[in-house]
Order: structure tokens, then C-alpha cells, then sequence
């Protein structure tokens, strides 16, 4: 059994000068290799960089705003053995935004690309005098397309001291000193800094490859989910450098290069979270799709007609379970347990309602079905304690809020059966009220994604001039067939288990759901545009109540909608700003 590295940099140091294991590869990059020994010397150039420019007097943290790359890796692994904490920052985010986000959490420097440094010099513009502090912006330059950066942005190979020049600083960094400030999603309000420290991150990603996806010195890691997020984070580079094998990092995401890279690579082992699995499937099938090395998949909130489809296609073993950055409650899975289940909680964790009391036990029919979520979904809490939660930076409230009595509250929602396994629900935030009915989008999502022609659902409440909701979806159809509208609704009127208040009142059909960097839907930015054509491009269908069948939403429709609302004093649930 190899041992438990105590944190990152033990582990990188170990491995480094272990004659049994610096000359072999670790990062697989496009065309280049590196192995543990080169990975060390390259990390060490970085520390080098930040120690000479560090000011002692303020926090020592660098933000890396990068695609996955090489450098990524070396600078965060740099900034660990120099005794920094690294802030991945979201290129997603745009203006005062990233400053903000920049500024928060105390970036002394940040290290980026030619491609990002438009959106950071328009983010410094965008905060004018709240603009953060920097001492130094660095650009890679190497392997990317672009100009030489001037101004405000040092090109990196001319600050980094030559490789064979390079020393191991010799920093003390113990288990507990922070590490990694991890970004939530932050879609409609300002993002949370997760906490991270040295030791937390090493053992669960040594834990999650030891007892998860039971790796092996042969195995080969595919990383194309962002370094910047827990998930990469530590079933990225926590479980390849923790456990000792070959990691092939891709620069993002693309699910049409997806068979090419793990067969280039051969990857046995692939990391995910959101829907890549469901973008995978709508490349067009080929016969030889199982010839790949690829043994097992595993990550969280894979959508559920995906998880079979991929396994039989791909000729693999994939396991769903959940995940969130804050890692406040953990779920073992093991051989055997419900396909659907998130595997049987760690003591103390437990489903509650809105007055802190245990939930229902829930009934699940013969097809998988829940049949009361009424009293069965919950909120999961660990009222044991805050699991491996470590806080958020410059957040006590928010910290407090999560963490309240000494339990650590998910916000997420979940039920458990007779035998004791917990099942994910969904997110506090997909409660659907239908005509006093209370609901979960997620079994919806799960059957309109069950035809033939549907590549992804998305199900969200879109306010009702009444009261409650009315229940709408965004349809991706597959690529590999036009969408027939008449099928898709003789396929609802037939489908089992979809209750007459689950039928979609609205369907817009899309090319592409908008989501974050790793792969959530963005629920919140469909409900605010809900059905309002002037936000909304794709084209919309609805039923009014009484219609047979689903016909084109127009501007004369959404008029008589909105005189509604406003005969009703609903019209502010509409959100019109």
C-alpha cells in the first residue's frame, strides 16, 4: 500500500526524488510529458518567481486565471511550496466582477494567458479606483496564440529563472495552512470563497482514488473539467500526484474531442461534473465507440437517462455520486448499492424538513420512482458536525449560516429508502408549487430526457398569473434527428410516472443550454427569462390550460399573459427590470 501523503507538497517533494518514481510521467499535455522530477523543477521556478515578489505585509495569495495547462499546474503547485494560497479565478466572469473577485480575496499577483488578458485588463478599467492591488500580472505565452503582452502584463518566460538555476525553496508548509481559495458559482449574486488547506485536500484526493475509483499504477487520469473548481481540484490533481499515477489534462472541456483524447492519452479513469456525459452522447454513435482503454467514470449530478447510455456506449463503469466545494457531508458508494443512490451516508447525516425534524422514509415503487416526496425530500444536513467544511473567506455569515447549531447545512435537497441510501433531489431551489402541488424538477428532467430525440432537459417554475408556478423546459434536441413536436407530445401523454401537472406549460427548444464552467445548467437565468420573448431568442411553445396541443408563443400571447399579471397584481413576479 503506498502511504497517505500528509499534503501536496510532501507528496510532490516524495515523489520528486523517489528513485522509484521521478523519471516516470506524470502531466500529459497535447503533445508534451512531463515527468514527476520536471514537474518539481517547474514548480519550484514559480516559487522562485512569487517568493522575490511576495510583500510580506499582506496576504501571500496568487490568482491563476488560465485554461487547463501546463502552467496552471506549475504555478499552483509553485505557490505550495513557496507557502501562498492560490485563488482560481472564473473566466467566465467578466469586469467588476472578476476585480471583485480578484480584490476579495487579496490577490497579490495573478498569472494568466494571452486569450484572458483583454477580459482582466477590462475588469481593472471596470473597478476604476476599486481596482485590486496587484504587485505583478504575469502571461504565459508559451503554447498559446497571441500578442506579446506590454503594458501592465509581464511576459512569464522572462521573469522565470532558467530550470537548471531553480532550487526547492525549502518552505515549512504545514497540513492545516490554507492552500486553495475555490469560487462557488455565484450565477446571481457575488461567489463565496471556499476554504482549502493543505492536509483536507491531499487526504480526499487520495481518498477518493484509493476507495473511489480504485486506481492503479497503470491507470491514466483525464482531466477536462476546470482547474479553477473543487471538482478538478481534487479528482484532478489531489487524487494523480496523491496517488502516484499519469494525468492528462485537457485545455477544457469539448465533447467532440472527448474518444480522441482518451484514446491519444489512454485514459482508463474520467472525472466530471454537471452534464458532459449527456454532450458526450450527442456526438453521432459509432460502432467502434467501446474500443477505448476507458474503465471508469465518476463525478456528480450526471443527468440520470445518461448514466446507462454512456456506460453501454463508451464499454465503462460509471459512478454518480455527489459532490459539493464546501465537502460538508461525504457518501461512500459501494459494489452493489442502488445504481441511482448516492450510497449510504456517513453517521450523523440525516434528511430534514423546513422545522429541522427527520424526514418520511421515502417509498420508491418498482420502477425507481419516488412515490411521496411531499414528506421523503429534504434538506441533507450533517448534524454531526461541518464534515471537512473549512469556512469562507472573509465570510463569517455566510459561514455561520451553513454551519448553524453545529450541523452543516447542504442546501441541497435529497431522500432516503427503507434500507438506509440516500438519494440526491436536487437543489433547494427546484421546488415546483403547481396548483397547490409541490414538486421536484429533477424526475420531470428525467422523463422528458428518456425520448429518443432529447439530448438534455432542463425543468425551472415560470411564475403563474394565478399563483405558484406553471412548469417550463428547455429542450436540446439531439443533433442526429430534426424535433418533432407531435411525437414529443404524444410521448408525454403516454409517458408513465408523469403526473398531469408535470406536463411542461412552456417547452423552448435551444441549441445549447447556457451553463458554468463546469457544466451546471443555469436554472437562474432561465426563470428570469421565462417565457419574456424579449429576452428569450429560441423559439417557445406553450399549452394554455384547456389546449390539446402546444403551439407557437407570440407577441400577441405574451401580451394577453402580461395584462393578466397585472390584473391579478402579480406582474412583479415577473421581474421586468
Amino acid at each position: 500500500m503506498p502511504r497517505v501523503p500528509m499534503n501536496l507538497v510532501d507528496v510532490l517533494r516524495s515523489r520528486a526524488t523517489d528513485p522509484a518514481d521521478r523519471d516516470r510521467t506524470y502531466l500529459l499535455f497535447e503533445d508534451e510529458r512531463f515527468s514527476f522530477a520536471e514537474t518539481f523543477r517547474a514548480a519550484c521556478g514559480y516559487a522562485e518567481l512569487f517568493l522575490r515578489h511576495r510583500v510580506p505585509q499582506r496576504p501571500f495569495h496568487v490568482g491563476i486565471l488560465m485554461e487547463n495547462r501546463p502552467e496552471f499546474v506549475f504555478a499552483e503547485l509553485g505557490a505550495g511550496l513557496a507557502g501562498a494560497a492560490v485563488v482560481g479565478l472564473n473566466p467566465t466572469r467578466r469586469g467588476e466582477h472578476l476585480a471583485r473577485d480578484v480584490a476579495f480575496s487579496d490577490c497579490q499577483m495573478v498569472v494568466t494567458e494571452p486569450k484572458y488578458e483583454g477580459i482582466l485588463s477590462d475588469a481593472f478599467d471596470a473597478a476604476g479606483a476599486e481596482r485590486p492591488a496587484l504587485e505583478r500580472v504575469w502571461t504565459a505565452t508559451v503554447r498559446s496564440a497571441g500578442t506579446t503582452p506590454t503594458g501592465r502584463f509581464t511576459p512569464l518566460e522572462r521573469a522565470l529563472v532558467p530550470l537548471d538555476s531553480v532550487a526547492d525553496p525549502g518552505t515549512a508548509v504545514r497540513d492545516e495552512d490554507l492552500f486553495l481559495i475555490l469560487f462557488t458559482s455565484g450565477t446571481t449574486q457575488a461567489p463565496k470563497g471556499v476554504l482549502r488547506s493543505h492536509g483536507p485536500l491531499a487526504m480526499m484526493g487520495f481518498g477518493a482514488g484509493m476507495s473511489w475509483a480504485n486506481a492503479v499504477a497503470e491507470d491514466v487520469l483525464y482531466t477536462a473539467m476546470p482547474l479553477f473548481h473543487a471538482n478538478a481540484q481534487i479528482l484532478g490533481l489531489s487524487l494523480s500526484l496523491g496517488v502516484g499515477i499519469r494525468w492528462a489534462l485537457a485545455r477544457s472541456f469539448h465533447k467532440s474531442r472527448f474518444l480522441a483524447d482518451v484514446r491519444r492519452h489512454g485514459a482508463t479513469l474520467f472525472h466530471y461534473v454537471g452534464s458532459p456525459l449527456a454532450y458526450i452522447l450527442d456526438t453521432p454513435e459509432r460502432p467502434d465507440d467501446a474500443d477505448n482503454p476507458l474503465r471508469f467514470a465518476f463525478g456528480n449530478e450526471a443527468p440520470r437517462h445518461a448514466i446507462d447510455r454512456f456506460a453501454r456506449r463508451f464499454g465503462c463503469t460509471v459512478s454518480d455520486s455527489y459532490g459539493a466545494s464546501e465537502v460538508g457531508v461525504v457518501f461512500t458508494r459501494q459494489d452493489g448499492d442502488p445504481p441511482r443512490s448516492l450510497g449510504r451516508a456517513m453517521p450523523g447525516v440525516e434528511i430534514l424538513n423546513e422545522e429541522d425534524e427527520v424526514c418520511a422514509i421515502a417509498e420508491i415503487d418498482a420502477e425507481g420512482r419516488l412515490v411521496n416526496p411531499e414528506v421523503a425530500v429534504g434538506e441533507i444536513v450533517n448534524t454531526a458536525g461541518r464534515g471537512m467544511f473549512e469556512g469562507y473567506y472573509k465570510n463569517p455569515v455566510a459561514t455561520a449560516e451553513r454551519t448553524r447549531g453545529g450541523r452543516y447545512y447542504t442546501g441541497d435537497l435529497g431522500y432516503r429508502d427503507r434500507d438506509g441510501y440516500v438519494y440526491f433531489a436536487g437543489r433547494s431551489a427546484e421546488w415546483l408549487r403547481v396548483q397547490g402541488e409541490n414538486f421536484l424538477a429533477r424526475p420531470i428532467e428525467e422523463i422528458l430526457s428518456n425520448h429518443p430525440q432529447v439530448s438534455l432537459a432542463a425543468v425551472y417554475g415560470v411564475p403563474d398569473a394565478d399563483a405558484g408556478d406553471r412548469v417550463m423546459a428547455a429542450i436540446v434536441p439531439r443533433q442526429d434527428a430534426p424535433f418533432d413536436l407531435g411525437a414529443f407530445q404524444s410521448y408525454l401523454e403516454s409517458a408513465r410516472g408523469l403526473s398531469p401537472k408535470w406536463v411542461p406549460s412552456f417547452l423552448r427548444i435551444t441549441n445549447e443550454l447556457r451553463r458554468t464552467e463546469t457544466n451546471k445548467v443555469l436554472k437562474r437565468d432561465l426563470q428570469r427569462e421565462a417565457f419574456l420573448l424579449d429576452r428569450v431568442s429560441d423559439p417557445i411553445y406553450w399549452r394554455e390550460r384547456g389546449d390539446s396541443a402546444y403551439r407557437r408563443f407570440t407577441r400577441e400571447d405574451l401580451d394577453r399573459l402580461l395584462e393578466r399579471f397585472r390584473q391579478s397584481g402579480a406582474v412583479a413576479r415577473l421581474d421586468l427590470r
